[in-house]
């Protein structure tokens, strides 16, 4: 199958982007390199094409009481301008994605908008999955600007950067907030609607963005002029693990419940709205969870990967899902599910790299934090 291109593919190429295939997308995988990229998100300002990322747009009436009975958490808790992280379940509490909500409260033709950002990976098990729950409801289920171009600008520059070249002041807008703005005389088209949010997938302050593909190339040649350095897929895997946000297909999957995943803090079990999925976390909030997602840090200069085995007085007792070498800390970390009764900070642990035994402890996660 021909894997598919965004519309910033070519700009991509110019700069020298090692393109990968990734969820059915070519993607660039680094541009001047791994450390350098993640370290100027860290230190500067980086950003990186998401186009292949799904988003949804649900219209008509009564969206969110609808969208309830899909989420473990209270939507309801979010107003017009806002947004939360929460997960769609299956009836055994399995994730079926992790996503993000935006409530846009009341469009011009009175009809109420929420947008979904899901992964590349789930777009179309998601947006079929919300066919069959919200068809009945007269939602109208469609792509939010589906020609359109996803940016991600991150690091502690890119509110001074972003504004310069949007010429819209950005600091008032809170985290996880977010608006529609119009591009200004400077970009090539003026006047046009752009989807702004104060959201990102690295630990770092930043913006995600949506626009037309004309006016996202202009504003991504203003960012490269501006001293902005892309990044690709390498520098943002490293840069969400070193703050502990979890990679579906990884650390999340069908068979991992938002409890086992340290994501309990999306259950709101407290509500009085049925989801689903919800009967069978109501019986692991009661009885426990056998196996738990921890943050382990290998001693030496092992470095762990998806799928090595983690060992516990020398009996193999579960696995990596991510692990990388931490630019920023300077040491190997990793993501693993272990059985719950060890899953305690300073437990020792071993993790197999290639067959040899590499001595590993559980640390707190996240094993990077920035002080917003």
């Amino acid at each position: 199958m021909k894997l598919l291109q965004t519309p910033l593919y070519q700009e991509c190429k110019e700069l020298g982007g090692k393109m990968v295939p990734f969820a059915n997308w070519e993607m660039p995988v680094s541009f001047s390199g791994l450390i350098e990229e993640h370290n100027a998100v860290r230190k500067n300002v980086g950003m990186f094409d998401i186009s292949h990322m799904g988003v949804v747009q649900l219209k008509g009436k009564n969206i969110k009481s609808a969208l309830q009975n899909l989420v473990p958490s209270d939507v309801f808790r979010i107003g017009p301008g806002e947004a939360c992280y929460t997960v769609f379940l299956k009836e055994n509490g399995g994730i079926q994605d992790d996503l993000i909500i935006y409530d846009q409260g009341i469009l011009d033709t009175k009809e109420e908008s929420i947008v979904l950002v899901i992964n590349a990976a789930r777009k179309e098990s998601d947006i079929e999955w919300l066919s069959s729950n919200l068809s009945k409801k007269e939602i109208k289920i469609s792509e939010f600007m589906p020609e359109g171009a996803l940016i991600a600008i991150q690091g502690p520059e890119s509110i001074s950067t972003l504004e310069k070249i949007l010429e819209e002041s950005l600091s008032n807008l809170p985290r996880f907030g977010h608006r529609t703005i119009t591009s200004n005389p400077n970009l090539i088209n003026s006047q046009e609607s752009i989807f702004i949010a104060r959201t990102g997938y690295t630990g770092e302050e930043g913006f995600e963005f949506l626009s037309s593909p004309a006016t996202a190339k202009s504003i991504w040649k203003n960012l490269i002029a501006s001293g902005v350095t892309p990044c690709g897929l390498g520098a943002r895997d490293t840069l969400r693990l070193e703050a502990s946000m979890h990679l579906y297909g990884n650390d999340i999957n069908l068979d991992t419940t938002p409890f086992e995943a340290g994501l309990g803090w999306l259950v709101h079990l407290e509500m009085p709205n049925n989801f689903i999925g919800r009967k069978a976390l109501e019986k692991q909030a009661e009885v426990g969870t056998q196996k738990k997602l921890v943050g382990i840090q290998v001693l030496d200069k092992g470095i762990a990967r998806k799928g090595y085995p983690v060992l516990h007085n020398n009996e193999t007792v579960g696995m990596v899902t991510s692990g990388t070498w931490s630019p920023t800390l300077k040491k190997p970390i990793a993501l693993g599910y272990v059985p719950s009764e060890i899953a305690k900070i300073n437990t020792q642990l071993e993790v197999e790299v290639r067959g040899k035994k590499h001595p590993a402890i559980i640390v707190k996660r996240p094993f990077y934090r920035k002080g917003f």
